[in-house]
């Protein structure tokens, strides 16, 4: 049975918890293999909606084995508040793995984010301020706490201490704030051992044991392409790799053993926080998109700047990622739009470009050269199959996919669990 990545396209909320729960009810395992609480997914079941910001989607599925893998970093307050928050409605719980590798978001982690943020003033990066940029950092200087290092108070005090030595130096001296007290961050984290002691494995022993006895892992990606910290729009980027080859690192399980590569796209584009953004809408064009999209985050509510697709960015994801299917997602949303223009190249310094620059100054004074395609105004929410779309829906499918250079398998035709074209079984 197969390996699966699942990962964004784009800058991320393109929808990828609605893909994952797609394709969760047929997989056994569901992987969280990079980032932290700073992202979010939303679920439709039914009449419900959830918002999960650290579980991985696959918890809303029964039967289904979460995992949050080595790469993630996990500020245990919000793993136990969301876990209750689901539980509280009905929602099995049980089955979640959490890495002994993976490493742990403290108090003093979110404080420096938040300050640090602030001290840039005009060229703050657009962080969430929950601390995942800061941990990330401790963990590549060696000095950050991982899940396995709460179970001997002696180690981490110790770890506290020495990361704590530093941190209270700038704290004081640089952001003139309060130092942080050892005791405060090492019984706030001995106070979550016994409930998370149960959960705690060699995920990367269990996923590989999982994919030689025959069952089918899918590897969910947080944040995007677009995000990633090797291949984004560095600064303006997470801290994490958030594209396929993330889910090798991120989980101990060889990138040979991937199947498929999934890779996520709304039929627009979004991002949120600062950075470049060749199609950008700051016109009536761009908050139709963001009110008929509902454009918000999920995890801090911030309005998403808007913009039409980009399929120089989808090319780039496609090559980055060696994607082998896309899932459009939000098509709905265009519903109405009498053309939709389509970003077919940018002009820089007067020359056309077809792929993505690699200068970063270059991808900044990007200007999008634009084809248009005729709109729809049928509703295609209750479409089901390709043949159920207008002809003009078909044809924008059938262009996005030519210029992203892979396969549109999976259709997204409104926020209802159900509401999907597929064209292609991503499991086949």
């Amino acid at each position: 049975m197969p390996a699966i990545v699942l990962i964004g396209a784009q800058w991320g909320d393109e929808g990828k918890g609605k893909a994952t729960d797609l394709l969760a009810g047929r997989v056994d395992h569901v992987v969280k293999f990079n980032g932290g609480n700073n992202a979010g997914h939303t679920v439709v079941i039914g009449d419900e909606r959830f918002a999960l910001h650290l579980l991985p989607s696959g918890i809303l599925s029964p039967g289904v084995v979460p995992v949050i893998a080595n790469g993630a970093v996990i500020d245990l307050e919000v793993l136990f508040g969301e876990l209750e928050a689901i539980s509280a409605r009905g929602v099995d719980v049980s089955r979640l793995r959490v890495s002994a590798n993976a490493h742990v978001i403290t108090q003093y982690h979110r404080t420096i984010d938040r300050v640090t943020e602030r001290f840039l003033g005009k060229r703050q990066i657009g962080t969430t301020g929950r601390g995942i940029g800061p941990t990330y950092a401790d963990k590549i200087n060696r000095v950050g706490i991982r899940v396995q290092d709460l179970f001997d108070p002696g180690i981490l005090r110790q770890k506290v201490e020495g990361a704590l030595d530093q941190k209270n130096h700038l704290l004081l001296k640089v952001y003139n704030r309060r130092a942080i007290a050892v005791d405060e961050v090492v019984d706030d984290l001995l106070g979550y051992v016994e409930r998370l002691r149960p959960m705690v494995a060699d995920t990367s022993l269990e996923l590989n044991r999982a994919l030689d006895e025959g069952r089918t892992v899918l590897f969910e990606g947080g944040q995007a392409t677009m995000l990633d910290v090797d291949h984004g729009t560095y600064p303006f980027v997470t801290s994490s790799n958030a594209t396929s080859g993330g889910a090798a690192t991120g989980s101990g399980v060889a990138p040979n053993r991937f199947d498929r590569i999934l890779a996520v796209a709304k039929a627009y584009t979004t991002r949120v926080g600062a950075g470049p953004f060749p199609t950008e809408l700051n016109d009536a064009s761009g908050e139709f998109l963001r009110s008929r999209g509902f454009e918000f985050g999920t995890t801090t509510g911030r309005p998403r700047r808007t913009g039409w697709y980009d399929a120089l960015i989808a090319r780039y994801a496609q090559r980055i990622n060696g994607v082998t299917d896309f899932v459009l997602t939000k098509l709905d949303v265009l519903t109405g739009l009498p053309r939709i223009p389509v970003c077919v190249a940018y002009e820089i310094d007067g020359r056309r470009v077809d792929e993505m620059p690699v200068s970063q100054s270059d991808f900044h004074h990007a200007v999008p050269v634009y084809e248009e395609l005729p709109g729809w105004d049928e509703d295609i929410s209750g479409a089901r199959s390709f043949d159920d779309l207008p002809p003009a829906a078909r044809d924008y499918v059938l262009a996005l996919e030519e210029l992203s250079r892979a396969p549109i398998s999976v259709i997204g035709v409104g926020p209802a669990r159900d509401a999907v074209v597929v064209r292609r079984d991503l499991l086949a």
